[in-house]
């Protein structure tokens, strides 16, 4: 079996068979969200509070055994029997090079990896390799494992210099890896600038070329993989990969059809916004590929229904244009996963989460109305002493929101979050991790029936 690439608008294997690669993203796995699994602020402040109660051996011996029992052989089974094909993996940099040691390849992050890619392959899914956060942030949010709002990477020499390094190992490792489907090398860069990236992935791609000429890139956009203007040229063998969230999925969408926020969402405008953010692609005659998309989920029975019809509509919308893709994501605590964890951890967490949601502490989660009264003399104020500040990349609401709720506050709370682990023996960690497990987890049915209906 040989490696996929890149012929003409599509993928095809070593037969020349078309294949349409359609899956699912395995975030907070092997780079973890705080609305996946249920803590407050950046990966790595959390670790680091989680630690400071729990001491570092025993702190390992939690998220170790969180990353094993986190996907294993019945998620691979589920998605296999779905007819899902692909499974995109975003990773940290921090499981495979260390802030104090950097350009040293830690070794330890790649038996996870390898376990995971393997066990895909064993399924016949391919798998997408998704730096997910890199040194430095490459964008301004938590999943970058960002703890401020400021994409240094792209100000910093030392820490590209980092990821072409740690991409130059990846690439070798797996260079012969058909089970692979390719690199996703940054997700959703925020250069700022717009001025950094296109050169940098210039240079990012003839390193990896280097180190593994036969897999395939897969490249995101500029500005949260949005904005293609960055690309000075079309590299062979690559994917340009847009991700495409409809408005009225997020947390704080309206009814569907109707408006969100004063912009009128129904199928013909997710459409128009698909060739939108596709048209760089269709205008090269590259693949067609939405990395990352999916509503978000309330418990609100009538409101979901209205989310998975706007899933519906864009899976259709994606056939009709043979494009491929990556539903965000497969496994969390509730908002968006196939499945959802159970168990000890969330009899524990639970109530914490709930007033992580009542003060909208997560972006991802947030309706905008979480604690409205309190933060509207704010709002108020930057918006009539600064009328004219629009900041990079959604504006001053969101900038505001941003600094405020999900930056201080919710770091604020992450002494809260890491308590809830003190006086806990091995055993009790143990029981906490293995909640993520699929046979302590619930299934989303109606998102995995109507998944499956498409898939067929």
């Amino acid at each position: 079996m040989n490696m996929l690439r890149v012929s003409g608008a599509q993928l095809v294997d070593d037969q020349g068979h078309p294949v349409r690669l359609r899956g699912v993203g395995l975030g907070g796995w092997m780079n973890m969200e705080n609305f996946i699994t249920g803590y407050p602020a950046n990966e790595s402040a959390m670790r680091e509070a989680v630690q400071e109660v729990l001491g570092e051996d025993r702190a390992e011996l939690f998220f170790d055994r969180l990353l094993s029992c986190f996907f294993a052989e019945q998620d691979a089974a589920l998605l296999a029997e779905l007819g899902m094909n692909c499974v995109r993996i975003p990773i940290n940099y921090r499981h495979f090079e260390s802030d104090a040691r950097p350009m040293e390849i830690v070794e330890y992050g790649f038996r996870h990896l390898d376990r995971v890619i393997d066990l895909l392959g064993s399924h016949g899914i391919y798998s997408v390799i998704d730096l997910h956060a890199l040194p430095g942030a490459q964008n301004q949010h938590w999943h970058s494992d960002n703890p401020t709002h400021v994409a240094s990477f792209w100000t910093h020499r030392h820490f590209q210099d980092r990821v072409v390094n740690l991409w130059e190992a990846i690439a070798d490792r797996y260079r012969d890896n058909p089970w692979v489907a390719g690199y996703n090398p940054v997700n959703e860069p925020g250069d700022p600038s717009g001025k950094v990236v296109g050169p940098f992935y210039d240079r990012l791609v003839k390193a990896v070329r280097a180190a593994d000429p036969g897999h395939v890139l897969f490249l995101d956009g500029n500005t949260y993989s949005t904005d293609f203007t960055v690309f000075r040229e079309v590299y062979e063998n690559t994917v340009f990969v847009c991700h495409d969230y409809a408005l009225a999925g997020f947390a704080h969408g309206g009814p569907y059809p109707g408006l969100t926020r004063g912009e009128w969402c129904d199928r013909a405008q997710l459409e128009a916004t698909f060739e939108r953010r596709t048209r760089f692609q269709r205008e090269t005659g590259t693949p067609l590929w939405v990395g990352e998309f999916g509503p978000v989920y309330t418990g609100d029975p009538v409101i979901d229904e209205m989310r998975y019809q706007i899933l519906s509509d864009q899976l259709e919308i994606f056939d009709a244009h043979e494009a491929g893709w990556s539903l965000w994501t497969y496994k969390d605590v509730g908002l968006q996963g196939l499945v959802t964890a159970g168990g000890p951890y969330m009899e524990r967490f639970s109530s914490f989460i709930a007033k992580k949601a009542r003060l909208g502490v997560d972006r991802w989660g947030s309706t905008m109305e979480e604690s409205a009264t309190d933060l509207a003399p704010l709002h108020g104020l930057v918006e009539t002493e600064f009328p004219g500040w629009h900041p990079y990349p959604w504006g001053a609401r969101y900038q505001t929101d941003d600094l405020v709720r999900h930056v201080l506050m919710a770091q604020a709370m992450l002494p809260e979050y890491a308590d809830l682990f003190r006086g806990l023996d091995d055993s009790e960690l143990t029981s906490l991790a293995e909640s993520f497990a699929f046979g302590s987890c619930a299934r989303r049915a109606p998102l995995i029936d109507l998944l499956r209906s498409n898939l067929a």
